[in-house]
């Protein structure tokens, strides 16, 4: 899957089969459901996890939260705007 498969994906009422839980966590996010992103991604313990965290919680203006679950991921807070921050995830996402 690529970038603009996972966009065109977005036009459908379900995220596509079998996606790890990081793209499906953005794939809710994109739809404006932050809620269910934050859902999906809040109960896995992995530094993967932790990212999608921290880029959520950024989106959600949450800056403290957000650099505590950057940490976590072993990342720092990216001087990007939301939209390329989503992008990259997804394309980091969908390498395989």
């Amino acid at each position: 899957m690529t970038l603009k498969d996972f966009k065109q994906s977005l036009g459908t009422s379900t995220p596509p089969p079998n996606l790890p839980v990081e793209l499906e966590a953005l794939w809710h996010d994109a739809k404006g459901d932050w809620n269910r992103s934050h859902d999906v991604i809040q109960d896995v313990n992995s530094k993967n996890a932790a990212w999608i965290h921290a880029y959520l919680h950024r989106k959600e203006g949450d800056l403290g939260n957000a650099q505590y679950w950057y940490a976590r991921a072993g990342h720092s807070m990216p001087p990007v705007s939301l939209e390329d921050e989503w992008a990259s995830l997804v394309e980091y996402f969908l390498k395989p």
